[in-house]
């Protein structure tokens, strides 16, 4: 059974085999025509393993300490015999052992744990890219019997909306003690919130945590919850003395067992796929028109013509759409 078979890939991750596991996620991110067609057929054998894992996802202002945060959180699950994987979504990246590198060095010892996996963000170029990488590397990671799949936000703007689609959880970190505490935080990601938490709440900092965590609880108070079903809750933590974390955990078992409960939890992953596969669609569209041998040959010409105004910019999208559309 080799490489090219979906069978070698399917039997390893099934078997919790790290080695396999790996190879499987760099197929996944393949550009390759063959490795993407073997990884979609893979990928769709596994969907029956998948679903049981915890799908947590994380971003933070920068300076919060978000690295410390997921490697402290990362332990205390390990050192409760849970799996954990980490994966980062970073429409930046690029994928040289620079990078890897990187992404071990920041977890060190979360890098090295057992019961834990870390892998950094494929290179795409693309947010689309990366993100349709990194759902598929969650449902295979979900395969091989993860317990918490941990989706961490390195880029910015769209990248938070786009890990919330793909988690149950979606928790925002943020600092105390930067003047007023509302400076900088995008509202639209205080809405995608499931919970807050007030990072390094420890030494002279504990009675500033505790003063920020009462004004986002106000902020979030102004706000609409997305199900009467859960009130987002603002905690303090600390990622150097561990204080609050468990408390974290405690608080995403909660959710969890609520939104089950009201089987909205399952409504929302049934929205999240559709919504993937509608975001599919548009990239594969987007894919067809810009690699279409007619549209190429033309894209130049009509891009001119627009810009010098003999062509209106409808006529000019029509022009190519038509081109793709009988090019068939």
């Amino acid at each position: 059974m080799g490489e090219s078979d979906p069978e070698f890939y399917i039997d390893g991750v099934r078997a919790g085999n790290r080695r396999i596991l790996a190879k499987t996620i760099t197929l996944i991110e393949s550009a390759h025509p063959a490795h993407r067609q073997l990884g979609r057929s893979v990928v769709d054998r596994l969907l029956p393993e998948t679903g049981k894992a915890v799908r947590l996802g994380i971003t933070g202002v920068p300076g919060v300490g978000k690295s410390t945060f997921i490697e402290s959180f990362g332990m205390m699950l390990v050192e409760k015999g849970l799996q954990v994987a980490v994966l980062a979504v970073d429409p930046s990246s690029t994928r040289s052992g620079g990078s890897i590198m990187a992404d071990k060095t920041r977890m060190e010892r979360l890098s090295v744990a057992p019961g834990a996996f870390i892998r950094p963000s494929p290179s795409g170029g693309t947010l689309g890219g990366v993100a349709r990488m990194t759902r598929e590397t969650l449902l295979v990671c979900e395969a091989a019997g993860f317990d918490v799949v941990l989706v961490e936000t390195v880029g910015v703007g769209q990248s938070e909306t786009t890990v919330a689609s793909m988690v149950d959880f979606f928790l925002v970190l943020m600092l105390a003690g930067a003047g007023d505490e509302l400076q900088g935080i995008k509202k639209g990601v205080l809405e995608l919130a499931d919970a807050v938490a007030i990072n390094k709440a420890d030494g002279d900092n504990i009675e500033k945590a505790e003063k920020a965590r009462r004004s986002y609880e106000i902020a979030l108070h102004l706000l609409n919850p997305a199900t009467p079903t859960w009130s987002p809750p603002v905690l303090a933590c600390s990622a150097l003395t561990l204080a609050g974390v468990d408390t974290l955990w405690e608080t995403i078992l909660d959710y969890r067992k609520r939104m089950s409960t009201t089987g909205e939890l399952e409504e929302k992953r049934r929205r999240q796929a559709l919504a993937w596969m509608w975001s599919r669609i548009e990239d594969g569209l987007k894919e067809r028109f810009f690699s279409n041998h007619t549209v190429k040959a033309r894209l130049r010409d009509i891009e001119a013509s627009v810009k010098r105004g003999d062509l209106s910019p409808t006529a000019g999208a029509e022009t190519l759409l038509f081109l793709l559309d009988n090019d068939r």
